[in-house]
């Protein structure tokens, strides 16, 4: 099987390239479990392999027990292996213990009055404060003041500039440098085929006109079982999504899939949905359709077997051929004795050791092929673009500058906000409905420490306040010959 070393992350987030990473690094472990004793053989020879580092791209090594340490962390975990492997998030993540109530009480009223200020004018003016009452504490350093300022919405006045253009993480391409030899996993689940075949019997389409459909077509390596296949009219992640999730549902989460690099595959929703699932993702090397030979052989069948059966059908339809192959799959294929194996697949899929794991439900399974996009939210109303329509963000995240969003680009009616660090669902997004707006109704924004009233000033700044307090110190007048104030005296 090829090795999974160059496999690439599409997720933005340090902590989920890590993951991801050494999810690559025990994946095979975990899909061919080693034999008793051998364990530490395999872990000294995954210790002198090299890895691409999630952040710098360079090579790397990971030692022996490091390894072994991942190796049972996933081990351990049944439900989500991936997300056991993640770095742990500071307990103290969110929380500012060097800012108090009264000062953060004196940063908010001071952000009212001056909200145009940057964040180093409103940490210099801050100290100034802090210095002329001591009761105050210890003024944090800017840095600290510019983390708490953000976090709770005292967000400076935006400048002008060039806007901001999210830009799509680019994947790492495989990484193959041994030779291709003739493989076959060892468990059931190990290893999964997934591709599309262009078929070469049309269809009669309801608007009155003929169309030639594509099969997909799920395979375990292992037992040849045909997981599931299914008709359609267009090969997209939309229909990928949709033959996968169904052939997880029957059978059970597998621990690799390998696809070619087509559209589909290589779609965000597609490998961010195998990557929450804890699938590591095997693409073919270009212009090698003998790394996916078993689909490739399964092709003949079809074409070989199957369609020819419905030749004597003159206007075969889409439902027709998706219930015609179903039943070719399971009673036919799937239960006919494989030349190579000498059994069933169905017979070697129950025979057979298995590493799949449980599949999640429908509803978890249409969260998890989703893809996550960053956007800039537009202060003026608290909305975002996404794909050429507006989405309202709830008043309670009004201050996250960047919004991270889930959804699918087939399906603009399920979108969800997600949290920057950990990616945890915050909530539904729904479409701005500019109708219901039209009526006036407005519901009040919810504050976190700033109120929606500006304050006014409140006189001179405590920083100009100090300056001219030292400079009368100095005994000396001001370095300047009046003029027109000599002459308002005298009028």
């Amino acid at each position: 099987m090829p090795s999974p070393e160059s496999s690439a992350c599409p997720f933005p987030r340090s902590a989920e390239r890590w993951a991801h990473l050494r999810f690559s690094v025990v994946g095979p472990l975990l899909a061919g479990p080693p034999e008793r004793g051998a364990l530490q053989a395999e872990l000294a020879q995954l210790a002198g392999r090299k890895w691409r580092h999630p952040m710098t791209g360079q090579w790397v090594q990971f030692g022996r027990s490091t390894i072994e340490r991942w190796y049972y962390a996933a081990l351990r975990e049944k439900v989500d292996p991936v997300k056991v492997l993640r770095r742990k998030i500071r307990s103290d993540h969110g929380k500012h213990p060097a800012v108090s109530a009264a000062l953060a009480e004196r940063l908010a009223l001071q952000y009212r009055q001056h909200p145009s200020w940057s964040y180093q004018l409103q940490a210099d003016n801050l100290a100034a404060v802090v210095e002329k009452e001591p009761a105050l504490g210890r003024c944090p350093s800017y840095a600290c003041l510019a983390r708490f300022m953000k976090s709770h919405g005292l967000i400076k006045r935006p400048r002008r500039g060039p806007a901001h253009r999210p830009g799509a993480a680019r994947a790492e391409h495989r990484f193959e440098n041994r030779e291709v030899r003739s493989y076959e996993s060892e468990y059931v689940h190990a290893l999964w085929h997934l591709d599309f075949h262009p078929g070469s019997r049309r269809v009669l389409v309801a608007g009155g006109r003929w169309a030639y459909p594509v099969l997909l077509g799920t395979l375990d390596d292992c037992s040849r079982l045909c997981c599931h296949a299914q008709w359609y009219y267009q090969e997209r992640a939309e229909e990928l999504c949709h033959g996968l999730s169904q052939a997880f549902q029957k059978r059970a989460l597998p621990r690799a899939l390998m696809t070619d690099h087509g559209g589909a595959m290589v779609a965000a929703e597609t490998q961010q949905g195998l990557s929450r699932l804890g699938i590591v993702w095997e693409d073919t090397l270009p212009y090698s359709p003998y790394q996916n030979g078993k689909q490739e052989s399964w092709w003949g069948q079809i074409e070989g077997r199957l369609l020819p059966m419905l030749e004597g059908v003159v206007d075969l339809t889409l439902a027709q051929l998706n219930a015609a192959t179903q039943a070719w799959v399971e009673l036919e294929y799937n239960r006919k004795v494989h030349r190579e194996l000498g059994a069933s697949p169905l017979e070697r899929y129950l025979r057979d050791k298995e590493v799949g794991r449980p599949c999640p439900s429908a509803e978890e399974l249409l969260l998890a092929f989703t893809a996550e996009v960053g956007r800039t939210q537009r202060r003026s109303d608290g909305t975002i673009s996404l794909m050429g329509t507006r989405f309202e963000i709830p008043s309670r995240y009004g201050h996250f500058a960047r919004i991270g969003v889930r959804t699918a680009g087939w399906d603009l009616s399920r979108v969800y906000l997600c949290e920057a660090k950990s990616g945890a669902i915050l909530c539904r997004l729904f479409p701005v409905d500019k109708q219901k707006n039209a009526q006036g109704g407005r519901a009040a924004k919810a504050s976190l420490l700033a109120p929606a009233e500006p304050a006014n000033p409140g006189g001179m700044a405590p920083l100009l306040q100090k300056l001219i307090a030292q400079y009368a110190t100095t005994g000396l007048p001001p370095a300047y010959l009046p003029k027109d104030e000599v002459l308002s005296a005298k009028l």
